[in-house]
């Protein structure tokens, strides 16, 4: 047990609120709210102090949650949140994590059935490819294990599906571009193969014609990373943009390093959006423009619905739509005349 005055100073200050709110938290007093007492046990482990053993919880049982590699920072802060809501409604969560050359979406499937999880969250998994069975996600649903996804709805599977609204994000990220004058505009996103890609590439087309009056939208498609972005940059920049639409972050990071490499500023001379708000993009250089997901709300109706369905509620196929933002930072500008 923390027992020392300052140490109950540090958590109050931590968690924003009095010492003796911090005192009724650890000793189990019911007379706390359930937001107040998750910002005290929050700030505990943060700070590195062991909960009490009162304040332990008894897990309800095993939620299994498969994401992509972690290497793009918008997929840790996915994990972060799930895991935050399962374990406020007393589940344990199983990490999957996916990366080149290692456990494949398929075996984690098979490890989660054989620890009798009690429901899965997929994050940007293969439900999301438009090319992909779904016969791996019907087997779950026969053997009675609910599940939900997360970015990529898929047409084909009848689960609680919650996504982004991609078609508004390129509408925001377009329209933003054309009010500063911009009339060159590129999109540089994924593989097409992708639910979330095509809706992407789909919204960036309606808003080229609602802005500009054209159907001709410049579209490079490639890798969802730093490498892709540089290269789809390389190609929209050699048909003259003046601004670039990226399908997340990192691809709008190559995008600006291959601004650069030609001797060129942004956003001076090319103005760059991206996708996601991911962390620490309010901190590169210049600070990214970029579309924000809501990511700790998205989650947090994921877990809700799953958790819904393990107490015995049915489910079709809903896709829940959340309404993106426009963050505007350093990486935009009115076009250079």
């Amino acid at each position: 047990m923390v027992a020392t005055k300052t140490r109950l100073t540090d958590i109050a200050e931590h968690a924003g609120v009095s010492t003796a709110t911090v005192s009724r938290v650890l000793n189990g007093k019911a007379t706390v709210s359930d937001a107040t007492r998750r910002a005290v046990l929050t700030a505990l482990d943060q700070l590195g102090y062991e909960r009490p053993e009162r304040l332990r919880s008894n897990p309800a049982g095993l939620i299994g949650l498969v994401v992509p590699e972690l290497s793009n920072p918008v997929f840790p802060l996915y994990a972060q949140y799930v895991e935050r809501f399962l374990s406020d409604s007393k589940y344990t969560p199983l990490l999957c994590s996916q990366g080149p050359g290692g456990t494949t979406e398929d075996e984690y499937i098979e490890m989660l059935v054989e620890h009798n999880v009690d429901g899965i969250v997929f994050v940007s998994g293969l439900h999301a490819d438009s090319r992909s069975d779904v016969a791996r996600y019907e087997r779950l649903l026969g053997l009675g294990i609910p599940l939900v996804t997360i970015n990529g709805t898929n047409p084909q599977l009848d689960v609680p599906a919650f996504s982004l609204d991609d078609r508004a994000a390129m509408e925001m990220a377009v329209r933003h571009l054309v009010s500063l004058g911009h009339r060159e505009i590129g999109l540089a996103t994924g593989q097409d193969r992708f639910y979330p890609t095509l809706h992407k590439i789909e919204g960036f087309r309606t808003a080229l014609g609602k802005y500009l009056g054209t159907d001709a939208a410049r579209v490079v498609t490639s890798l969802y990373t730093t490498e892709g972005g540089r290269s789809a940059a390389a190609a929209l920049l050699n048909e003259g943009v003046t601004g670039i639409v990226a399908g997340s972050d990192l691809m709008a990071l190559g995008a600006i390093a291959e601004v650069r490499s030609r001797g060129l500023s942004v956003p001076d001379n090319v103005s760059v959006v991206g996708f996601d708000d991911s962390p620490l993009m309010a901190h590169t250089n210049p600070p990214l423009t970029t579309i924000r997901q809501p990511v700790e709300t998205i989650c947090r109706s994921a877990v809700a619905t799953l958790v819904t369905l393990i107490e015995g509620s049915t489910a079709t196929n809903i896709e829940t739509l959340f309404t993106p933002e426009l963050v505007v930072r350093g990486s935009t500008g009115p076009v250079s005349s």
